[in-house]
Parts: structure tokens; sequence; C-alpha cells
């Protein structure tokens, strides 16, 4: 509570349209951090108004204000409910800015053993549960075949075990016309995937009471300077960045269709995102493993949770329930893939973190068409849903993941060398522990 009263200073930063205001009807249902953009949220948001006429459910679009969300809850005007990342959801907890779920979950009977069990851990904290989760992603490697066999690499010999390799291949792959970058050979991924490869070092950035970090450790610093150099190799980040920008991520021309990338770990969302826009591209998929060659890969995604003051907890209760439960999944999964199928596009699955919702999804609604990305990527996710990691839930989670990700972003444009930099991140992620009360 100490902590959520040091936000009150920043209310007047201004919070309106987040939570109710004196003009709306006493039945509104404020959300926060979720939109409208396909059928899986259309689908599943008329389930609950045609269950809850009574209820005028108002949907706030936009991406989730962390700033604006914890200055409304601190004003006593929050929304009713939130959507936001799983791995900050414990920070919000040790702030008392969102309510336990235990008397929700039993309630409304819902079985929290049906979600995968790295989901879970991220919205419990000290014990109790505080958000249920939505979608789930996990990260592999995604390959341009063309682009590998023009090279003279068997696209089955590539992985992430052999970093001195990795080296090499990257140097073979990467196309540079002088100082002018033309090709990526292999994109590292930083800093977002930094929680990865530093697993893949043999180290999580965070214990598992959410209290211990471990940003300096050496197998951290050595993945840093790895991830890095990688990156100098192929022109220095500036050049690279640059390039990168100009990827067409989520149209036909896009990099895998164009041969302006070989390699690199992404989000399996990005599948779907492929199989759509260039279905004829030849993408291979793999794992990304540690140095031994097991499979290591990061389950990320959302979670639904109740403000602090919610004006309406049973009914963003009924909501919470409803959005994750088995059925109004395969509902909207159902009505995707239909949506899909009217526009000529094959339906990649929908990944959730509900176990019996993706089991039932992937055997009664799944229709990948015949395309290739579809039927090679798909199973390979599947297979690495429920041994992924997820980041534990900590009282300053949002703070850490700012110092790990300033703190690489220092490294990549030569700001700081990767001891200075990480040791500075871990001095920045103690004191913010120490603020948030966690030491």
């Amino acid at each position: 509570m100490v902590a959520l009263a040091a936000v009150l200073g920043l209310v007047a930063a201004g919070c309106g349209g987040v939570g109710a205001s004196p003009g709306d009807a006493p039945n509104a249902l404020v959300t926060m951090g979720f939109g409208l953009p396909d059928e899986h949220a259309t689908a599943r948001v008329a389930l609950f108004r045609e269950a809850n006429p009574e209820v005028d459910l108002r949907i706030v679009e936009g991406a989730f204000d962390e700033q604006q969300f914890l200055s409304a809850v601190a004003a006593g005007e929050p929304p009713d409910l939130v959507y936001a990342e799983r791995r900050k959801l414990g920070g919000y907890a040790a702030r008392g800015a969102v309510e336990s779920l235990e008397d929700c979950v039993r309630e409304q009977g819902v079985d929290v053993g049906q979600f995968r069990e790295a989901a879970v851990r991220q919205v419990t904290y000290q014990g109790r549960v505080y958000g249920l989760p939505d979608f789930a992603g996990v990260r592999l490697l995604l390959l341009n075949n063309p682009v590998l066999r023009e090279a003279g690499v068997d696209p089955a010999s590539v992985s992430t075990a052999d970093w001195d390799a990795l080296t090499a291949l990257t140097d073979r792959l990467a196309r540079r016309d002088g100082s002018k970058l033309q090709r990526i050979g292999f994109d590292p991924r930083m800093p977002e995937f930094l929680p990865m490869w530093a697993a893949a070092n043999g180290v999580h950035l965070v214990g598992d009471d959410g209290l211990d970090v471990r940003l300096d450790d050496p197998r951290v610093v050595e993945a840093v300077r790895f991830t890095a150099d990688l990156v100098e190799r192929q022109g220095g980040w500036a050049s690279f960045k640059a390039f990168r920008d100009t990827f067409d991520q989520f149209g036909a021309a896009n990099q895998y269709a164009t041969g302006q990338l070989a390699a690199m770990p992404m989000d399996s969302w990005y599948l779907s995102t492929l199989a759509a826009n260039s279905p004829e591209a030849d993408i291979g998929v793999a794992p990304f493993t540690d140095r031994e060659g097991r499979p290591v890969t990061e389950l990320g995604g959302q979670a639904w949770a109740i403000p602090k003051g919610s004006r309406h907890p049973d009914a963003a209760c009924r909501f919470i329930a409803t959005m994750t439960a088995t059925e109004t999944w395969v509902t909207a999964a159902t009505a995707r893939r239909d949506a899909l199928a009217a526009a000529g596009k094959p339906y990649g699955g929908t990944f959730t973190a509900n176990r019996a919702a993706d089991e039932r999804i992937f055997r009664e609604v799944f229709d990948p068409k015949g395309n290739r990305i579809l039927e090679r990527g798909v199973p390979a996710v599947l297979a690495l849903q429920d041994v992924a990691f997820a980041v534990p839930p900590s009282p300053a989670a949002s703070d850490l993941v700012r110092a790990w990700e300033g703190a690489v972003n220092r490294v990549l444009t030569g700001g700081q060398d990767p001891d200075e930099a990480m040791a500075q991140a871990q001095r920045e992620a103690e004191r913010a522990l120490k603020r948030a009360g966690g030491r």
C-alpha cells in the first residue's frame, strides 16, 4: 500500500477516460488496455454481452498505459477491468493496485488447473491469484530456407546451441554493400529476448521469489556480449536497426519474402502473419535451444485483472471468467477461422493459456488449408508450450524490465560495455525492489 500511495502525487498528470465518470450509467463496466481488432475479441465480448444484458460494457480501446492506470487507482477512479502483460502483474499486486481473484475464482467455478503452469505462476503473488491468463505465445526460430540453401547451409543444421558456430553462420549469411546492410544473417532480437538468451546460458534473470535479481551474473553478461557482437558484426546497431525498420513486417513484402533476413527467434503469433501475407514463403521452424541443445522458450501473454476500487467487481469477475473459459475460446476460434476462410486465408489456430481450450481448438477448429508455414510451425509451437519458462512475478516487475532493457540498449549503442551496463542494471533493480518493499 505504501508504493500505491507514492503515486498519488502523479494523479495530476490526469487519468480522465480511464475509469467510470460521474455521467456513466450505474451499470457501466469499463475496461482498460483491451481492443476489438478481430474475432478473438469481438466473439468473446459478444458472448458476455448476450449472457449479461443488464451490464453496460464499455471497451475503452487503446494500449495499456501503466502510469495512467496506477494514477487512476490512486485517485480512486480506476477502470473496472484491466488487460495487461502477465509479467508485470506481480508489481501491481505488490502495490495493492489489483484485487486478489481468490473469491472470484471460487464463485465462478474457474478451474485454475486448466491454465498453463507458467502462466499461472506469473499471475500468482505471495500465494494468491491476481489475474486470469488470456493469450499465450512462445518463441522459436524462424528460418528463411531459400536464403540458407543459397548460402550452402542446410536449414536443419541451424541451431543456437553452439555460439561460435552461430557467429560464423551470421557472418556467412549477412550481406553488405560497403557500409550498407542488405541482409541480416541472424537477428538476436535484443533487448526484448534477453530473458531467453540468459536462460540459454544457464541463468534466469529473476529468481522464483521475484526478489533475487541476477542481471550482473557473468552468464547474463556473456549473453549480452555475444548478442551485441552479432549485431556489431553486421554493421553496428545504428545501421542494423535502420535496415530492420524498413521491413514490411506485416505485409506481403516482408523480410522473409524479400530475402532481407536469414534467421531470427520470434514470437509464435508471427507464423499466422506470414501464412496470411506470404503463404508461398518457404519458412523453416526450429526450437531455440540452450548451449546443450535443449529447447528453451519463454511463455508470454496478457492477463485480466480487477483493479483496486473497481465499482463493479462482481460483473468484472463474470467478464474475466467468461473471456478465459474453454467454450468461449472455442467459439472465438471458430469465428476467427470462418472469417479468414471467407477471405481465402488459412487459420493457424489460437494459442491461449487455457490448455483445455487449446486441445479443443487444435482438434476441432484448426484449419491450415495446406499452408506449409502453419503445417510446420504449429506442431513446433504446441510441443514447446508446456516446457516454456516465464519471468516470475516481482513487486518491481516493470522497473526490472526497464533496467535490463535499458542496459542492453546502452551496450548496443556503444554507450557502455556489457560488464558496466549490467552492473548498473543490477543496482537499478535492487533500488527498485527496495522502493517496492521487496528488500
